[in-house]
Order: structure tokens, then C-alpha cells, then sequence
């Protein structure tokens, strides 16, 4: 059968989570041998869409073509063995192994339970020579850098004959050098009869790479064309964002009041030399995209993640232990809700009052009954959809369970609220009512930094926005009528 000009082809491809459609009938073709980029803000639908590709989400509707043959892979390993392989960003290397072990794990030749060498070993290792000679076999892969691990990935992709490889943000932990030889093999994987989808925020990589360009929006395709009949970034960002509302927005009917957090270059492994100050009752938005440093700084203010630099609470120096800082009223909603912002086997009554058990217990002994109350009073005040306060918060909907955590920090009585990805993965309804706590907070002279990956968030809700790229602040804009949705996206993906 003769190679089809398109290596994968989809059509009405649709993903749904409970409430939510995360992938809303995607078709496009992607042409074998060729680099095609796919971007759109975080959200837009990209990773539940490569989830699919790659096997590790089964789609609710939809067709896949690879190669003009209908494609339904059942997991990852399916997908690999019909040629489809993945980079993500978490590399999925061993580092206690050597370069050829590594390069050969899960398909070695054995022979009586022992391994044996074989020509497939020679030819992993010259695909490896080609791509990178300074790479050794024998060479543990705990001394390889990022990049020249993500090459050993490439290279075992290419030994298996793979007919498509995603990369999945491949620059996002590696230095500039190395992202000018990654881009010297990326482009030379077209002659391998490798076909790249090649996923980024830095808009100007897909000029430097790309054949094609994808733009998804809300889980929609928006567009595919040619690399070289995109005007430019500020294409690409209309694209992207497609009407920005901004009448939602809701300009202060009076000035912020007095400085209730002060940092002065608060700096680690991720963040460098941040400044800013939050005054009480003001909403400030942290926005960037993928590694820019939103969740490193909501961990280190929270006490979670150590830092350098100098941070003030109400005049007096923050503390740096996690328990401290909720003392001094500081509270996090966490990004990851399941994992770090609830106790899901815990009924929401068991939720509640978790940061603040002194309110409802005598001398260690939880009063059961103000305990109670205190939950209906969460729930009533939050607009908890639940049958009971006895339910647990496992069983509640995505949008529910973020208001069981706000209701966490709100009985903690804080002054200063961290919200990482406030809404992340809830249906539209929940997003607006938690909108709506939000203000209300702020109104009642709560200071909140919002940290998220979401502009029309960001917008909507923020005083102030502060534009993070890389772990810098590039950027600090006041937000009303003449906010440019096109600047902030245009500096949040690496532009000047």
C-alpha cells in the first residue's frame, strides 16, 4: 500500500469529562514527514488531545486515521507498536542505567533469561551517532544533560521506526545551546521519514521550526495553515485567544488600601529577583504559561518551597514553615484540589474546619455539633450542590470541590488568599460563582493573587497584573478599558 500524503488525519474527534468537553469535535491533518506545531493557551484542549493520540485516554467520539487506516489505540504500548511515540516533558529515562540500556529497555533480545547482544543494539546506537556523536553508550544516564536526554528519547523513537513523534514543551528545562542542536535534530528528523508534532508556548519556535501550525481555543480547532503564510506572532495570538471580554471586568469603585505584602527579590531554582508589593482588598494576577514560575511562587510565599529574598507580611518578616504562615493568615487553593487541597475520603464536614480546629474543639475535643453547623454554614454560604455535609468530598463535582477548598481557607480567616489555577477543570457555572467569592472577598478587604494560565481569568478578575516568563517578571500592566489582551499574551510567550 502506497504512504498516504498524510500520516494522521482526525475527524470530529470529541472528549468529555462528566460536565466538561475538553476536546469539542477536532478535525485536521497533519502530513507525513513534515514538523506540525499545535498551540493554544493552557486549557485549550492540547494535552487531552495527545492523551488520545498516544493511547492513555480513550476518546468518547470521533475518528483517527494513521497511514488512511482507522487508528483506536487501547494504551501507550499500542500506540508505540502502531508508531506513534511521545516526549513529554518529564523525560521517561532511567538514570542508574547506561545510554544503551536505556536505549534498548523493554525490547531487549534474551536467550534463557539472559540478554544478548544483537544487531538491534548496533543499530539504536548508530541512530544515536547520527543524531548525537558526543553521546556514549556506555555513559550512565545520570550525567546526560536535559537536552542530550531528550535526544536518547529521540533516538530510541527512531529506532523503533516511528511514524510520528509529539514533543511535548521539549525546550521548556533546557538552555539555549542545547535548544539550537534540539532544533538542528528536529529538523532533521523529516529525513528519517519522521513526521514531528511539536507542541510549544514560545510562539517564536514555530517560526524557527515548524512546516504547519495547528491553533486550538475552549477544546475547538481553530485553524490549521502553513508556517509560512502566518502573518506573524500577532496572528497566532488572535488565534489563540480569538474576543477577549473585558466588560467583565469590574473597575474599583475605590483604591486598594495599605501594603499587606511586600517582596523584594524573592528568588530559587525557578524564580528570579521578583518584586511587587499587594495592598489590602486589591486582586493581583500572576499570568504566564507552562514554566514560567506561577506554581513556584504561590509555593514559596505558602512556606512549601524554599527561597532567597525578602517578604513582608503586615511589616514583619513572613515565616517560612507552612503552619507559620497559616498562623500569620496566609492560605493556599492549591492547583492540584484532589491531591493537595482536600481530604477526599473525608465527608465535607471533615473538610471544613480543617485549617482552624481550634474554632470547633474544647481542650482537644472536637465539639461534633459546631462542627456540623460550621459545615452548613459553608455550604449554604458557598452554594455547595450536596445532598448532606456527611457526603464525601470525593463524590462532589469538580466545581464542588473547589468550593469545599475555599471554604477551608475562608474558616481560616486569612487576610491573604493564594489561588494557583482557581478554576482549572470546573464547568462554566462554577467558574463564575467562584468569580463571584472572589470579588466579594476582595471587597471585604481580603488581598488575593490569583495565579493562572487562563487571560480571560486573568482579566476578568485582576487589579493588577504581573506578566511572568521564565521566572521573571517581564511586565506589570493596571488593568481597565485600554488593557491589550494581545500584549499580555505576546509577553507571556516570550515576546518583547
Amino acid at each position: 500500500m502506497e504512504p498516504t500524503a498524510n500520516v494522521l488525519e482526525l475527524r470530529g474527534l470529541t472528549k468529555d469529562f462528566l460536565s466538561v468537553r475538553a476536546v469539542n469535535e477536532v478535525s485536521f491533518d497533519v502530513r507525513r514527514n513534515t514538523v506540525h506545531c499545535l498551540v493554544g493557551e493552557n486549557g485549550a484542549g492540547k494535552s487531552t488531545l495527545i492523551k488520545i493520540l498516544t493511547g492513555a485516554l480513550p476518546r468518547t467520539s470521533g475518528r483517527i486515521l494513521l497511514d488512511g487506516r482507522e487508528y483506536a489505540p487501547r494504551n501507550t504500548r499500542d500506540a508505540k507498536a502502531h508508531g506513534v511515540s511521545t516526549l513529554f516533558q518529564e523525560l521517561n529515562v532511567v538514570d542508574q542505567l547506561t545510554v544503551a540500556e536505556n536505549l534498548t529497555l523493554g525490547t531487549e533480545d534474551t536467550s534463557f533469561g539472559f540478554l544478548r547482544k544483537s544487531r538491534r543494539i548496533d543499530r539504536v546506537i548508530e541512530i544515536l551517532h547520527s543524531l548525537e556523536p558526543s553521546i556514549a553508550p556506555r555513559q550512565r544516564v545520570s550525567t546526560l544533560s536535559v537536552a542530550q536526554k531528550q535526544i536518547v528519547e529521540i533516538a530510541k523513537a527512531v529506532a523503533a521506526e516511528a511514524d510520528v513523534l509529539i514533543m511535548d514543551e521539549p525546550t521548556a528545562a533546557i538552555s539555549e545551546g542545547e535548544i539550537e542542536r534540539l532544533f538542528r535534530i528536529v529538523k532533521g528528523l523529516r529525513s528519517q521519514n519522521v513526521t514531528v508534532i511539536y507542541i510549544s508556548h514560545r510562539l517564536d519556535e514555530i517560526f524557527e521550526l515548524g512546516d504547519s501550525v495547528t491553533v486550538m481555543r475552549d477544546g475547538r480547532h481553530i485553524a490549521t495553515k502553513p508556517v509560512a503564510e502566518v502573518s506573524g506572532r500577532s496572528e497566532l495570538i488572535q488565534l489563540m485567544i480569538g474576543k477577549t471580554v473585558f466588560e467583565a471586568y469590574r473597575q474599583r469603585s475605590e483604591p486598594p488600601g495599605e501594603v499587606v505584602l511586600s517582596v523584594k527579590g524573592l528568588c530559587n531554582r525557578k524564580l528570579r529577583e521578583l518584586s511587587f508589593d499587594v495592598r489590602r482588598g486589591e486582586i493581583v494576577g500572576f499570568y504566564g504559561l507552562v514554566g514560567a514560575g506561577k506554581t513556584e511562587l504561590a509555593r514559596a510565599l505558602y512556606g512549601a518551597d524554599p527561597y532567597r529574598g525578602e517578604v513582608a507580611f503586615h511589616g514583619r518578616r513572613l515565616p517560612t514553615r507552612t503552619d507559620e504562615v497559616i498562623e500569620a493568615g496566609i492560605v493556599l487553593v492549591p492547583e492540584e484540589r484532589r491531591s493537595q487541597g482536600l481530604f477526599t475520603i473525608l465527608t465535607i464536614r471533615g473538610n471544613v474546619p480543617v485549617m482552624n480546629m481550634g474554632r470547633v474543639s474544647h481542650h482537644g475535643i472536637i465539639d461534633g455539633t459546631l462542627e456540623r453547623r460550621v459545615a452548613r454554614d459553608a455550604v449554604a454560604e458557598l452554594r455547595i450542590a450536596t445532598s448532606s455535609t456527611e457526603k464525601e468530598a470525593a463524590k462532589l463535582s469538580g466545581g464542588n470541590q473547589q468550593k469545599v477548598v475555599f471554604s477551608k481557607c475562608l474558616f481560616a480567616d486569612a487576610d491573604l488568599l493564594l489561588l494557583d489555577e482557581p478554576t482549572r477543570g470546573i464547568d462554566v457555572g462554577a467558574k463564575s460563582e467562584i468569580y463571584d467569592i472572589i470579588r466579594r472577598l476582595s471587597r471585604e478587604g481580603k488581598s488575593i493573587l490569583v495565579f493562572s494560565s487562563e487571560l480571560p481569568e486573568i482579566v476578568n478578575l485582576c487589579d493588577t497584573i504581573h506578566l511572568l516568563y521564565e521566572g521573571r517578571i517581564r511586565e506589570t500592566l493596571q488593568n481597565g478599558p485600554e488593557l491589550d489582551s494581545h500584549r499580555l499574551l505576546h509577553v507571556a510567550t516570550g515576546g518583547v
